[in-house]
C-alpha cells in the first residue's frame, strides 16, 4: 500500500479588520464572526489588527486553594517537620498551617497530582501526576522538591512513564532511593536513586500487575523491601542490587477479597491491611502469610488504616464511615467515632500536629479531632464537576455550585465556608442579586431556583424545559433577570416583591445553537448573548425582540464581560482556538483588567479592554481540569477560578 499523506496542519485564518463598517473578522473552526467595535475606535488614528497589546503590570498570586482530592486519591495527606499538614488539590500541593490558618503552595506540577510522599528527614517530598496539557512539560514524571524553600531537586521518568504515575514512596533511613508505580496496563514499579543533588538514575524496574494498584511503599525498617497492594493481590518486595523479586501474599485459610485496599506497618514492622471485605490481617515481618486476622473488623471495605504515635491502631471505614481504635493484640480498645455522612467515607487517617488525628475523605474535605471527641471540617471542597460561581456585590464572599448538588457561600478573608446548602438537582451555573441577599441557580434538569442568601431558604423554582440552564444573570439595577438555556432561548423574567417573585416577560427566540453567556448594558435596555455555534445576538430584555441594527449596540457600556465573543475580549482567543477553548471572561469593576479561564488549566490576565488579537496576558497554572469560571472579587483585590473535573476553587489575590 502507498504511505499516508502526511496530516496537515489546519490553514489559521489571520483576523482582519474591515475599517469601513469597523469591525473585526476573526475565524472559529473556519466560521467567520464579526465582532463590531464602538464607533470612536479610530478617533485617536488608524486602528492596526495586527498591532501587539501588553499584558497588564499587575500579576495573580495564588494565595488559597479551597479542597483535597479525596474522591480517587489515597497516601495523600501528611504532617511534615515545619508542622504544616500537606495534602493535594488539582496540579497544586497544599501547606497547610491549621493554627495560623495559612498556605504555602507547590505550583510546578502541570497537570494532576496523583500521589505524594514525604522523605524520612520530614522535608523532602515527592509527588507524581499524570500526562497534561503541555506536549513536553505535560509528560507524567515524579517531582521531588524541598519543602521549606519550594525548590525542585529532581523531575523523574519524563521519559519513562506512560499514563500517570499512582504510588511513591522513599526508602527508609536516609531516603536514597525512591520507588513510583505507573499507571500503565502492567503497573510498572521502578526504583530510582535520587540521593545526589542534580542527578538521578534509574535502578531498576518490573511489572507490578495487570490489574490497579492502591498502595506501595518502603518498609520503614527494611531497606530493601516493598510492600505493594491493589485488586486482587498483596506483594511483598525484596529489592537486591538491581533485581526485584516478588513473593504474593499467602491467605491460606482465609478468603481473598476482591481488592487489598490499604496497609500501614506496625512499631515491631508488622503489615497490617485492610480489604474491601471489611477484613485486617496482620503479616508478621519478613513473611508472606498472615499470622492474626481481625474478619468484618468494618461493615464495608477497610479504606485506610495508620499506626499513631502511641502504637494504637485507626482503622477507617467506607460504608461504615467509622474510625476504630485497636490495640497491639488487635483487640477493641472500646473507642470508634463515626465520620458525619455530610462529609462522606473515609479516605485516608494521618497522624496530625500534635495528638491530633487527620481524616481525609472520599467527599473533598479534611477533618481534625481526635478520637475522644467530634471531628471538625478544616479543609471543604465540591464533590463533582464544578462550573457555577458568582461574587458578592458588597462582601468579600463568593457562591460555587456544582454537579454534586451542593451549594458553598464562601469567604474570602476568612478563606472558610460560610455555609452549604445541597438541593434537589445538579447545578451548573448562579448569579448573585446586585443589592438583595438572594441568588439564581440554574439546573441540569431545565429548572432554575432562587434562594435567600441569609436564610438558604428556596424561595422560588421556575422550569423552563428539561435541558440544562447554561447562564443566569441579574439586570444591573436587580429588576429583571436573563436566564440562557441549552434549548437556545434566553427567557427574561421581571423581579418584584424584594426578591420573592419572579414574573416571567417572555422568550428570546433567534440562536441555533444553546446560549453560552449574558451580558447587560449599564442602562439595562439590550442584552448580548453568545451561543454554541459562535453567534452574537442583541435583545431587547422588555420585549424579547432581536435587536439587529449594530449601531444600536456597538457603543453601548456593558456592565459586564460575560461573553467570550465580543470586540472587547477578542485578545483572550488563541491563534488555533476551535471555539470551545475559552469557558469564560470577567472584567474587573475599575473595568482595567479582564481574566479569562480556559480549557487548558490556566487563568490569564489581561488589560481591559482586550482589543487587539495579538494581546499578551499573563498566564497561570494551578488547575488541573478546563477552568470553567473566573471572576473578580467586588474590590478587584482578588480573583476566584473554579476547576471542571478538579472541582477546586482557587483565590488569586492581584498584586501590582
Amino acid at each position: 500500500m502507498p504511505p499516508k499523506p502526511a496530516s496537515k496542519s489546519p490553514i489559521i485564518k489571520e483576523p482582519t479588520w474591515n475599517s469601513e463598517d469597523k469591525y473585526i473578522r476573526m475565524h472559529l473552526k473556519g466560521r467567520p464572526v464579526p465582532l463590531y467595535a464602538p464607533t470612536n475606535i479610530e478617533d485617536e488614528g488608524k486602528y492596526d489588527v495586527k498591532a501587539p497589546q501588553n499584558p497588564p503590570a499587575e500579576q495573580l498570586k495564588l494565595e488559597w486553594v479551597y479542597g483535597y482530592r479525596g474522591r480517587d486519591c489515597r497516601s495523600n495527606l501528611y504532617t511534615i517537620a515545619t508542622g504544616e499538614v500537606i495534602y493535594f488539590s488539582a496540579a497544586v500541593v497544599v501547606l497547610h498551617n491549621f493554627e495560623e490558618q495559612t498556605q504555602r503552595h507547590y505550583t510546578e506540577h502541570t497537570d494532576d497530582i496523583k500521589c505524594l510522599a514525604i522523605h524520612p528527614d520530614q522535608v523532602k517530598v515527592a509527588t507524581g501526576q499524570v500526562a497534561g496539557h503541555e506536549r513536553k512539560e505535560g509528560k507524567p514524571h515524579v517531582r521531588v522538591w524541598e519543602s521549606i524553600n519550594l525548590t525542585t531537586l529532581h523531575v523523574i521518568g519524563e521519559a519513562e512513564f506512560q499514563r500517570g504515575v499512582c504510588c511513591v514512596s522513599f526508602s527508609p533511613v536516609n531516603g536514597k532511593q525512591l520507588l513510583a508505580v505507573d499507571e500503565s496496563n502492567d503497573h510498572v514499579l521502578s526504583v530510582w536513586d535520587v540521593s545526589q543533588d542534580k542527578k538521578h538514575s534509574k535502578i531498576t524496574d518490573s511489572k507490578s500487575s495487570g490489574d490497579p494498584v492502591t498502595q506501595c511503599e518502603f518498609h520503614p525498617k527494611e531497606e530493601n523491601q516493598i510492600v505493594c497492594c491493589g485488586k486482587s493481590q498483596i506483594t511483598f518486595w525484596t529489592l537486591e542490587g538491581k533485581k526485584l523479586d516478588k513473593k504474593a501474599g499467602i491467605f491460606g485459610k482465609y478468603e481473598k477479597a476482591k481488592i487489598m485496599i490499604c496497609f500501614c506497618f506496625t512499631e515491631n514492622g508488622d503489615v497490617v491491611s485492610g480489604d474491601s471485605s471489611g477484613n485486617i490481617f496482620v503479616w508478621e515481618k519478613g513473611t508472606n502469610k498472615i499470622t492474626k486476622a481481625v474478619p468484618t473488623a468494618h461493615d464495608g471495605g477497610v479504606f485506610s488504616i495508620c499506626c499513631t504515635r502511641d502504637g494504637t491502631i485507626l482503622s477507617g471505614g467506607g460504608k461504615d464511615r467509622k474510625i476504630i481504635a485497636w490495640d497491639a493484640e488487635f483487640q477493641k480498645t472500646g473507642v470508634e467515632n463515626e465520620i458525619p455522612e455530610e462529609f462522606g467515607a473515609v479516605r485516608m487517617i494521618s497522624q496530625g500536629p500534635g495528638n491530633m488525628i487527620l481524616v481525609g475523605t472520599i467527599r473533598n474535605c479534611i477533618l481534625q479531632g481526635n478520637m475522644d471527641l467530634n471531628f471538625t471540617p478544616v479543609v471543604e471542597g465540591h464533590k463533582d464537576e464544578l462550573w457555577g460561581l458568582d461574587v458578592s456585590t458588597s462582601q468579600h464572599q463568593f457562591l460555587t455550585c456544582g454537579y454534586d448538588r451542593h451549594l458553598y457561600l464562601w469567604d474570602a478573608q476568612s478563606r472558610s465556608v460560610v455555609w452549604r446548602k445541597e438541593i434537589s438537582d445538579a447545578a451548573h451555573c448562579c448569579c448573585i442579586h446586585p443589592s438583595l441577599e438572594i441568588a439564581a441557580v440554574g439546573l441540569q434538569t431545565g429548572k432554575w431556583l432562587a434562594l435567600d442568601l441569609n436564610t438558604h431558604e428556596i424561595i422560588a423554582v421556575h422550569t423552563e424545559g428539561k435541558e440544562q440552564t447554561e447562564c443566569i444573570q441579574f439586570s444591573p439595577d436587580g429588576k429583571m433577570l436573563a436566564v440562557g438555556n441549552r434549548d437556545n432561548y434566553i427567557y427574561v423574567y421581571e423581579v418584584s416583591d424584594d426578591g420573592k417573585k419572579f414574573h416571567r416577560v417572555g422568550r428570546c427566540s433567534g440562536h441555533s445553537s444553546f446560549v453560552t453567556h449574558i451580558d447587560w448594558s449599564e442602562d439595562g435596555e439590550i442584552l448580548r448573548s453568545n451561543s454554541g455555534d459562535y453567534e452574537i445576538l442583541y435583545w431587547r430584555p422588555k420585549t424579547c425582540k432581536q435587536e439587529t441594527s449594530k449601531d444600536d449596540v456597538r457603543n453601548r457600556v456593558w456592565a459586564t464581560q460575560n461573553c467570550t465573543l465580543s470586540f472587547q475580549a477578542v485578545g483572550v482567543w488563541p491563534d488555533d482556538a476551535d471555539g470551545t477553548d475559552i469557558n469564560n471572561c470577567s472584567v474587573s469593576h475599575d473595568k482595567k483588567l479582564l481574566v479569562s479561564a480556559d480549557d487548558f488549566g490556566k487563568v490569564n490576565l489581561y488589560e481591559y479592554p482586550s482589543i487587539q488579537p495579538k494581546a499578551t496576558g499573563h498566564s497561570y497554572q494551578a488547575h488541573s481540569s478546563h477552568v470553567t469560571m473566573a471572576k473578580f472579587l467586588c474590590d478587584d483585590s482578588r480573583v476566584i477560578s473554579t476547576g471542571g473535573k478538579d472541582m477546586a476553587v482557587m483565590q488569586w489575590q492581584v498584586v501590582a
